[in-house]
């Protein structure tokens, strides 16, 4: 009997060894990476397409004893283009558009109709944001340039009296709202105001002007929008 038991003992220590052995020379299986949910970034170019509403302020209304109205609203249709860097939630970027904004006022004195009026804007601007994901809070601001005409016409078709145009230099601020509703596309609301000083036009001296635009706009990213993150244990 005790022959018997020892046999099985030494045989159960023996087979326990082998299966270790064959266990150390078995190849681990590295655990898989743990990949987070994707978060979007707002690094790179985009362009896009914006429409509103602008007013042109100036101060003709005072300068002609109020002959001249001195306020204009008008639609305006532009493009942008730009460049974001993200840095955490910080977004630093570089922006330019051009608009067409077509205000005008005219004042009759008999056949002669005396108009003023502007027909572009545009600007160069710094932006400064706040992303939240997929949502941007952002500032605005720098040089801005437009033109301002003042033009008196017969029965307003033939030119009398002169014609002047300036090519104006101001500066602009703003802010805006925009959201990524998919990898690359954008929408986003915007404000913006523009001032270019006084100059004399059409003989007038001092003639002010400033503009305030509301737009909505779409924007596409040429970058890859959203970027894995990876973090492994």
């Amino acid at each position: 009997m005790m022959k018997t038991f020892a046999t099985v003992a030494v045989a159960t220590i023996l087979l326990s060894s082998a299966a270790s052995a064959a266990d150390l020379g078995a190849p681990r299986t590295s655990v898989a990476a743990a990949i987070a949910a994707p978060s979007f970034s707002w690094t790179g170019f985009y362009g896009g397409f914006s429409a509103g509403l602008g007013l042109a302020n100036t101060n003709l209304r005072a300068l002609s004893g109020g002959a001249l109205p001195g306020s204009a609203t008008a639609p305006v249709f532009g493009l942008q283009l730009g460049y974001n860097h993200q840095i955490n939630s910080l977004v630093l970027g570089v922006e330019a558009d051009a608009f067409l904004f077509r205000a005008s006022r005219f004042f009759d004195q008999g056949p002669t109709r005396t108009r003023w009026q502007t027909s572009w804007d545009a600007s160069i601007r710094a932006r400064l944001g706040y992303a939240v994901d997929r949502t941007l809070l952002y500032v605005t601001g720098g040089v801005s340039f437009a033109d301002m005409r003042i033009f008196a016409a017969n029965n307003g078709v033939i030119p009398v009296g002169g014609d002047e145009r300036q090519t104006r230099v101001g500066w602009t601020v703003g802010a805006g709202v925009e959201h990524a509703f998919t990898p690359n596309w954008t929408g986003r609301i915007a404000y913006q105001y523009a001032n270019y000083g006084s100059r004399t036009l059409f003989g007038i001296p001092g003639v002010r002007l400033d503009t305030h635009k509301v737009t909505v706009g779409v924007n596409y990213l040429f970058s890859t929008g959203p970027s894995a993150v990876v973090a492994r244990y």
